[in-house]
């Protein structure tokens, strides 16, 4: 059977990278994405700008032969907007988040979308939400949770509108996940206090996420579309 071709954004660290190497060791060819050019296998494209993503995307085309058989949107920006910033302060981070986290990942959507109906194929989209899509998130990051409840809500209406085009949506909610390229993730979100909601006692692994991730993209069942896996130690359960 032909191995997929997958586009993941946000691969260069993290979730993202964790996800890469797991599904090139399935035999997937992934696209992979970053804001910033680290090397000539990475498209770059800052999603902060509104042509990122048409740009990645017609370059993922250009780079796999006019066929990307799975999306998943990873790529994510994490930026405190505190509520007593300036007006000006706080809409613009307000903005820049729900540009990085769910516009560009809807024009993705979007144009996976119509690439899949023109071809008359199937297709995958996996979308890495957060915990704080449900329980929402601190008072410094109301955007943040905003982003991330709308991309639940947009993989919802995606799973319900194109199931019957064979084409598929699933998401993921991690909650903490460990990212830190330096082992100081627990110093960064404050320190062992941390734990005291997360009954299993310790934070997600991005090979935990990507795991699931890889699942999602190669081998759910067409009729889990419009799931929502969590993944949080049980610090929020529904």
């Amino acid at each position: 059977m032909e191995q997929p071709t997958i586009l993941v954004t946000g691969s260069s660290r993290g979730i993202g990278k964790a996800t890469v190497e797991l599904l090139q060791l399935r035999g997937a060819r992934v696209l992979r994405h970053a804001s910033k050019p680290y090397s000539s296998d990475i498209i770059s494209a800052d999603f902060s700008e509104p042509s990122a993503a048409q740009i990645l995307w017609q370059e993922a085309l250009a780079r796999s032969d006019g066929r990307i058989d799975v999306l998943i949107n990873n790529a994510g920006y994490f930026a405190a907007n505190p509520v007593d910033s300036s007006d000006i302060e706080w809409l613009d981070g307000w903005e820049e988040t729900l540009r990085i986290n769910l516009t560009s990942a809807a024009q993705l959507c979007r144009f996976a979308v119509q690439h899949w109906q023109e071809r008359g194929v199937s297709g995958r989209i996996v979308h890495i939400a957060s915990r704080a899509g449900h329980r929402g998130d601190s008072p410094d990051h109301w955007h943040y949770a905003a982003a991330k409840g709308g991309m639940l809500a947009m993989h919802k209406t995606i799973a319900r509108a194109y199931a019957a085009d064979g084409i598929m949506s699933y998401a993921i909610t991690p909650g903490f996940t460990d990212t830190a390229v330096n082992g100081d993730f627990l110093e960064s979100r404050g320190g062992p206090v941390l734990l005291k909601d997360i009954p299993l006692g310790r934070v997600a692994t991005p090979q935990e996420i990507a795991k699931i991730a890889t699942f999602c993209a190669l081998d759910a069942p067409e009729s889990m579309t419009g799931a929502t896996l969590d993944a949080n130690g049980a610090s929020y359960v529904r």
